[in-house]
């Protein structure tokens, strides 16, 4: 399959040929779902704790008599019914790791690579550098672009002045080739590759690596 790769004035320079088996696989939902739902719930510290009834300092002293005093019973002020006693049911420490086979990860990406070139939200530039570290002048790629949306940048190798250039801009995140996911690529519109990118991506999630 051929795909169009741009200079950042926005003009189409070449076109390229990209792996089939990693651009043109069909979308499966159910496995893009599992991958999210892990990447997030690993994502997780799972330190959340709170103290039992059995663990919060104070007496187990009765409040008071258990009758001839007109209030209702109480047991000790540790009681979760009362401020500062104990919690019902809290969190405590955990791990939210899940796990997912190789292969199912592997499908994820290239789904979803996939499913971005087909709605023609995947765009390939020729490469992506700057002189000097400025905003405005990775605004203009954008804009040369016709990126009016949230895009996700993956470069090759990640060049000092682009980053700088790219990070103050709102909904605009760039990350190395090798770091792609499907969290990142789904919540963001459009995924910006340079041709060293694509070379990585199909050396990384071909099928040969399965």
């Amino acid at each position: 399959m051929q795909i169009p790769v741009y200079n950042m004035s926005g003009e189409v320079v070449k076109q390229i040929d990209v792996s089939d088996d990693v651009f043109t696989v069909p979308f499966n939902g159910a496995v893009v779902h599992q991958a999210v739902v892990r990447q997030l719930a690993n994502a997780r510290q799972g330190t959340a704790c709170t103290k039992t009834r059995g663990e919060v300092t104070g007496s187990n002293r009765k409040l008071y008599q258990q009758k001839h005093t007109g209030n209702a019973r109480a047991g000790t002020a540790k009681s979760p019914l009362r401020r500062g006693g104990g919690t019902i049911f809290g969190p405590k420490p955990r791990s939210y790791h899940q796990a997912m086979p190789k292969k199912m990860r592997r499908l994820a990406i290239r789904s979803v690579l996939s499913a971005k070139l087909r709605d023609n939200e995947l765009i390939v530039l020729e490469e992506l550098d700057f002189s000097e570290p400025k905003t405005k002048e990775m605004a203009n790629v954008l804009v040369a672009l016709n990126i009016n949306k949230s895009a996700l940048v993956a470069t090759g190798e990640m060049k000092i002045n682009a980053v700088k250039s790219a990070r103050n801009i709102p909904d605009v995140k760039m990350v190395p080739a090798n770091l792609l996911n499907v969290v990142d690529m789904t919540s963001h519109k459009v995924l910006l590759l340079t041709e060293a990118a694509v070379r990585q991506v199909e050396q990384l999630w071909g099928k040969e690596g399965d």
